[in-house]
This record gives structure tokens, C-alpha cells and sequence, in this order.
């Protein structure tokens, strides 16, 4: 067998390595996303099938995170209680 046929077999052989190496990594990478997906999932599941708190816990909550906004000045004292009033509104009016 001559020198340039070795190498060129040997470059194939290289190759088709580096591909089944990939196929392996991206099989690899599937089970990851599959895992992930299912993880996400059962997050999903768990929030889905949670009790839904009553109202006042709802208004209760949405008191803190408005007062943390707030606190990081990321929204004003007056639109927090402007957007408080309309969400009390409509929370309250379910209930």
C-alpha cells in the first residue's frame, strides 16, 4: 500500500472517529434536554396542582413585592400603590 493511500485511510478513519465522537456528545446533549424538560415539568406540575391561597394572602403578596420594588427603586411609592389599588380590585372582586 503506497504512502498516500495509508493517509488517506487514515484521515477517514480520523474523521468518522470525530463523528461518531460527535453523534455520542449529541446524544449526550439530548439527555440532558430531556432531563431538563422533565424536571421543568414536574415544576410545572408541583405550581399547576398547588393550593390557590385565598385573597388576602394574594394582596399580601403583592404588597411585599411592590414594597421591594419599591425599596430598589425599580417603580415609584405612588405607582406601587396605583397598581396595589387596581390588583386589590380585581383579587378582592374574585373573591
Amino acid at each position: 500500500m503506497s504512502s498516500k493511500a495509508a493517509q488517506s485511510i487514515s484521515k477517514s478513519a480520523s474523521a468518522a472517529a470525530g463523528s461518531i465522537g460527535a453523534a455520542a456528545g449529541s446524544l449526550g446533549t439530548a439527555a440532558v434536554a430531556a432531563a431538563s424538560a422533565v424536571a421543568a415539568a414536574a415544576v410545572a406540575a408541583s405550581i399547576v396542582l398547588s393550593p390557590v391561597p385565598d385573597a388576602a394572602a394574594r394582596m399580601d403578596g403583592v404588597h411585599a413585592d411592590l414594597l421591594r420594588a419599591v425599596q430598589l427603586n425599580q417603580i415609584t411609592a405612588e405607582q406601587a400603590e396605583k397598581f396595589e389599588a387596581k390588583l386589590a380590585g380585581r383579587i378582592l372582586g374574585e373573591a
